[in-house]
């Protein structure tokens, strides 16, 4: 019965052409890699590991959408666990995934600064998600990155690696703590509370 119940949840969810669109994510980044040169230059990774996480992150907010959020807020059994599943083991499968694109240079533009994009993007989305909705939610993210990745290379001081995380090496402990930062308050929001309603009903 709970298996059933995993699988009506994931077909509610389009766990199909989420799939499929992160395969694309993947390939995309994969593609815009081999474009840059970015395997002979590190630094030309930044609009990968920027844009990358960007997509995946929209993919993932998509599918936080539920046509049964009334019967999910009602229910007798807490949902927030399977939520909390869903959007963990997207973000992973994503972070996996878009690795392949930055493989090698660790220190730099590598497979940590790709995770660490997947994890801070994923959690923004998700955040907003719980306040604009699921069809909106890719909108801040957006705005954040786009404007990070425009003001960054004119930045300076202490400060830059914890607001520009998005564009910052993989080795910066100040990037992950914010970007981990951000994922731990999105899930937590997204897995108690859930999406926001798409159309709320007036009193």
């Amino acid at each position: 019965m709970r298996t059933h119940g995993l699988l009506l949840s994931a077909r509610s969810r389009a766990l199909p052409p989420t799939l499929a669109a992160l395969a694309a994510t993947t390939g995309f980044a994969v593609g815009a890699a081999a474009l840059l040169n970015a395997y002979v230059d590190p630094d030309r990774r930044v609009p990968v590991i920027a844009v990358a996480p960007l997509l995946a992150s929209a993919v993932i907010g998509a599918s936080l959408h539920t046509p049964s959020d009334e019967l999910d807020r009602t229910a007798v059994r807490p949902w927030w666990p399977l939520r909390l599943t869903w959007l963990a083991a997207l973000t992973a499968l994503a972070a996996l995934l878009l690795t392949l694109a930055v493989l090698g240079h660790p220190e730099t533009f590598g497979p940590p600064a790709m995770i660490r994009n997947t994890l801070g993007c994923t959690g923004l989305t998700a955040l907003s998600a719980a306040f604009l909705g699921p069809r909106l939610s890719w909108l801040p993210t957006f705005a954040y990155v786009s404007a990070v990745y425009l003001a960054a290379s004119g930045a300076h001081g202490h400060g830059v690696t914890l607001w520009a995380w998005p564009v910052q090496p993989g080795s910066e402990p100040a990037a992950w703590a914010a970007a981990l930062t951000v994922f731990a308050a999105g899930t937590a929001l997204y897995a108690a509370y859930g999406h926001r309603p798409e159309n709320p009903r007036t009193p």
